[in-house]
């Protein structure tokens, strides 16, 4: 059932203890909007206990709101009188905290993936948001939108937007970052810090990745991957790999981009697309998930016949 202002309300009034999850390798639109419920709710229903549970988080996150407060190990005799579910559409993209969510009284799910078909008690997708904190500001209430929540959502929008240049960006996008800018968060801070700075590690993997891509499909694809001993070689761990597959993507006379690192029995799988490739639905097919023009799957066998099948499935679209 659709979530609605009322709903919304009516069930975090009615809950005395709360709690949020979202996808599993939580980004910035995943952990801003956790920490931005987590902060609404607080901030407008006393009496709460309200917990957010995720993989851990990034370093340059941690400057948000109750984010050194984010639990990481899930509490399986813990019942909750309502959970929510940001930011992902299936049991597998939570499954470390799937148990709790299945003992929790009540589900709401809000989320703006286009593979997202609803699920819970209550549940809002808007495939036309460009982020799942963009959905929490068709939620919240503005005036009731704290600093130290917006700077949660604007981070969420920056991250899913790639700072307003991806085509999910919508004059909605803009109004909504608008009104979170008039909440005083500090944009440099959240824009450099978070999203364009790397660390020297992350620099050199990039490196790495860019030296080892190939282009296929006279040059409209472009596929790299990433080995467990380059991961080694740089003391580097998986999620020092985020934004190579953006850095990809840009490359002169590309259509779509494709990344792979290694995985417990396969391969992490990231595409990107600019103007023509519906990648959700290539990911979908794999039992991922994601955006029209950026999406991801795991899939199992060896590099070079995951690296094929995706290759020929951008290649039928093109």
């Amino acid at each position: 059932m659709g979530v609605r202002m009322k709903h919304f309300n009516e069930q975090i009034s009615k809950a005395k203890t709360i709690a949020i999850t979202g996808h599993i390798h939580p980004d910035g639109d995943c952990i801003g909007s956790c920490l931005a419920l987590k902060q609404y709710i607080l901030d407008n229903y006393s009496g709460k206990k309200v917990d957010v549970y995720l993989e851990s988080i990034s370093t340059e996150f941690r400057f948000l709101s109750h984010a050194q407060e984010i639990i990481t190990e899930s509490k399986d005799d813990e019942n909750y009188d309502l959970f929510f579910v940001l930011d992902c559409g299936s049991e597998d993209r939570y499954e470390p905290f799937a148990t709790m969510v299945r003992c929790a009284k009540i589900l709401i799910g809000i989320d703006h993936h286009i593979s997202n078909d609803g699920f819970g008690d209550f549940y809002k997708i808007d495939p036309q948001a460009s982020a799942t904190c963009e959905v929490l500001c068709q939620i919240f209430e503005e005036d009731k939108i704290s600093k130290e929540c917006a700077q949660c959502l604007y981070t969420g929008i920056v991250h899913d937007t790639g700072v307003f240049k991806h085509s999910n960006t919508t004059r909605k996008t803009m109004e909504y970052a608008g009104m979170l800018l008039e909440k005083g968060v500090s944009t440099t801070k959240i824009i450099d810090e978070t999203f364009y700075q790397k660390t020297f590690v992350q620099n050199q993997l990039l490196g790495k990745a860019l030296l080892q891509s190939q282009l296929y499909a006279e040059g409209q694809i472009i596929v790299s991957n990433l080995s467990e001993q380059d991961f080694e070689e740089l003391h580097a761990s998986t999620s020092d790999s985020d934004g190579i597959i953006d850095q990809l993507r840009i490359t002169k006379g590309v259509e779509a981009a494709i990344f792979l690192y290694p995985i417990e029995n396969g391969y992490k799988v990231s595409m990107r697309s600019n103007e023509k490739v519906n990648v959700s639905e290539i990911a979908k097919a794999h039992g991922g998930g994601g955006h029209i023009r950026a999406a991801g799957c795991s899939m199992k066998g060896t590099l070079k016949d995951i690296q094929s099948t995706i290759i020929s499935e951008i290649t039928e679209q093109l």
